[in-house]
């Protein structure tokens, strides 16, 4: 806290490169918020850390996604042309136990070719290939790039679910918790799951008298009483309840270091009780330093880990592009659905032409190029080439 004449002020260390913490929009909550749940708002104080067990396990779910390049779908017969996205994702899980210690549990790394044109095929490049994915139903009044966006995002919830499931069966414990990075959306159906939200858009609390300041007023480790989210949106709507908790950090701005999770409102209000004590005393024992991590404390260790380990399994972003437009430039089969070597007369299958970092021609496999999608992949040295004499 710095003093000035007349001012007060503090800097917050989230780094305001990755937007800031506390975002709150003007205006009241769309989401209908029952701040009664485990005791009467007119009560709410900060609840200190409860003596309750650490979990045997714990499994960080997080996913990273990328666009490798923006395209247009031409029309076969025609001038127009629909908007599409070459994207890369992956999802992965880091279960953190006292038998193997910090491991990638789980991971799952997918290319999808996302548009509207009802005519798109799969696109096989020397780097992979990317499945293709028709969005329809778009909004009238709804940009289609924010609409293919939407659609890429949803499709790496979908493989998050997946990847936190295959986890908890290679497990062995009963007694896990599972902390899924952001809100539950699909893994809130997976049993002691949390959601982990880092940034603040929205103030739930504003309108519930002083409840919006015990937020301000927690201590490290210190959470608020419960409160439910509601959202009625057809197949959309959900209720979960929610807390906020304050990890350990410095002292300074009023939000520093809090967090807001999550878990579904199927439980009764004693489970969910006894998850957010658990997350009390869990949690803090993997809070980032702001010495390592510019978004400390509350990007999480194994958090962070997992997200660089994810970013490179997607492979070269530089090498899937140029693949993607070497791609274009070839006539399609539409037979076989993918483009054609033009010199080979076939469609792009078992040999690929590619050039070594000192401009020499080689011809390669196309396994070789697929390894960027293989983590740890041994490539055999080249055969030595024989001289002219």
């Amino acid at each position: 806290m710095t003093v000035h004449p007349g001012m007060r002020f503090s800097v917050d260390p989230w780094d305001p490169s990755y937007g800031v913490s506390l975002d709150a929009t003007e205006g009241q909550s769309t989401q209908d918020v029952d701040a009664d749940v485990e005791v009467p708002v007119a009560r709410w104080a900060p609840v200190d850390p409860v003596r309750a067990e650490v979990p045997p396990a714990v499994l960080f779910v997080d996913g990273v996604r990328r666009v490798d390049a923006q395209a247009w779908i031409h029309e076969a017969d025609g001038p127009d042309a629909e908007p599409a996205l070459y994207a890369s994702y992956a999802a992965g899980v880091i279960c953190c136990c006292a038998r193997d210690g910090a491991h990638l549990a789980a991971h799952r790394v997918e290319r999808r070719l996302v548009t509207t044109a009802d005519h798109a095929l799969d696109v096989a490049t020397g780097a992979g290939t990317y499945v293709a994915d028709v969005v329809r139903g778009v909004k009238p009044n709804q940009p289609p790039g924010q609409a293919l966006s939407q659609r890429v995002q949803g499709l790496l919830h979908e493989v998050e679910v997946i990847v936190a499931g295959q986890a908890r069966e290679r497990l062995t414990v009963d007694d896990d918790l599972l902390v899924v990075d952001g809100p539950l959306r699909g893994c809130d159906r997976l049993p002691r799951a949390v959601g982990y939200i880092k940034t603040h858009h929205t103030p739930y609390l504003r309108d519930k008298g002083d409840a919006h300041a015990v937020v301000a007023a927690l201590g490290r480790g210190q959470r608020t009483p419960l409160f439910t989210l509601t959202s009625s949106g057809g197949k959309s709507g959900y209720s979960r309840y929610t807390w906020y908790l304050r990890l350990p950090c410095p002292p300074g701005a009023p939000w520093a270091g809090v967090v807001r999770l999550e878990c579904s409102a199927e439980l009764d209000v004693a489970a969910a009780v006894a998850l957010a004590g658990r997350t009390q005393v869990t949690l803090a024992r993997y809070a980032s330093a702001g010495y390592k991590d510019s978004r400390a404390p509350q990007n999480l260790y194994p958090i962070a880990g997992l997200e660089r380990a994810l970013r490179r399994r997607l492979g070269d972003a530089g090498v899937l592009y140029r693949a993607l437009r070497a791609a274009a430039g070839r006539a399609v089969d539409a037979a076989a659905g993918r483009p054609v070597d033009a010199a080979a007369g076939r469609p792009v299958g078992a040999m690929a032409r590619t050039v070594d970092p000192v401009g020499r021609g080689a011809d390669v496999p196309n396994g070789a190029l697929d390894a960027v999608d293989v983590p740890n992949a041994a490539f055999a040295p080249a055969a030595p080439r024989a001289r002219a004499s």
